[in-house]
């Protein structure tokens, strides 16, 4: 329950209200082994905490994709290398890469979705031979929104289908315009095998798992990440709790079925 001191190592502007911060612990820390899903409490001093997705990096070098929505995530995002924020974690489930090996890949995110399933896709680049097809599918609002446009044609080289859609093209786009279930039947994956992970507005998991499941996906093997409205990462305060899942401590992983009728009840 207590946050440690954590050192930032670099902030990078992503977008003008998206930051990723690279945090390191500072010495004597106890820096835990995390996985792909999970998340972490950071704390600004004086300010107060928020949960952020855990986009990358290693137990000693963390990554954290921020969105700056209201005042603890516009002071994270004026931090800077050197400065110090409070961390706890790592909390809740992973996504089930390591029990996806030998299956066809798909990950579908939208908008800043995208960071918490970046740890997927770079496991699978890392064990490449572990898995059959790979196919990223993301869809941001418009073509300036896009997170980590440096790293799309590294996946390529991997062997990774990646393919991006906008609601708003400029000028300049000469991609997919459209939300991302446009791009499921570009996807080149055995319905009867893959895994699907997704991420990003639930209106936009919703229809996507329902474009999947067309596609031959099986509902239990589609799993979606409901990272909202988490405050404490213990269950306390409830601010989280979706019928009768807690979010932050039950997930934020889960398995679509168990997602598929709480997140279709408006105001729930």
């Amino acid at each position: 329950m207590l946050p440690q001191p954590w050192r930032v190592a670099s902030a990078v502007r992503e977008t003008p209200d998206i930051v990723t911060l690279e945090v390191t612990p500072e010495a004597g820390v106890d820096a835990a082994a995390w996985q792909p899903g999970q998340f972490n409490m950071l704390y600004v001093f004086g300010v107060g905490e928020v949960p952020v997705s855990i986009a990358g990096g290693t137990s000693g070098r963390v990554l954290h994709t921020i969105r700056e929505v209201g005042h603890v995530t516009r002071a994270l995002g004026t931090l800077g290398a050197g400065d110090v924020v409070g961390l706890r974690g790592p909390f809740g489930t992973p996504w089930p890469i390591a029990a996806a090996r030998g299956a066809d890949i798909l990950v579908a995110a939208g908008g800043i979705g995208l960071a918490p399933l970046r740890p997927v896709i770079e496991t699978v680049c890392r064990e490449r031979n572990a898995y059959g097809a790979a196919v990223v599918l993301y869809g941001a609002r418009m073509p300036a929104d896009q997170l980590y446009p440096d790293v799309y044609d590294d996946w390529r080289a991997q062997d990774i289908q990646f393919e991006a859609t906008v609601d708003h093209a400029d000028g300049d786009w000469r991609g997919n315009v459209g939300v991302v279930t446009t791009l499921v039947r570009r996807a080149r994956f055995d319905g009867a095998s893959a895994q699907a992970f997704l991420c990003g507005p639930e209106i936009m998991m919703r229809f996507t798992a329902q474009e999947l499941e067309r596609a031959g996906v099986a509902p239990d093997r589609t799993w979606v990440s409901m990272e909202r409205n988490m405050q404490c990462a213990l269950g306390f305060c409830g601010h989280c709790q979706l019928g009768p899942e807690f979010i932050c401590m039950d997930g934020p992983v889960f398995a679509w079925p168990r997602m598929r009728d709480l997140i279709a009840v408006r105001e729930l």
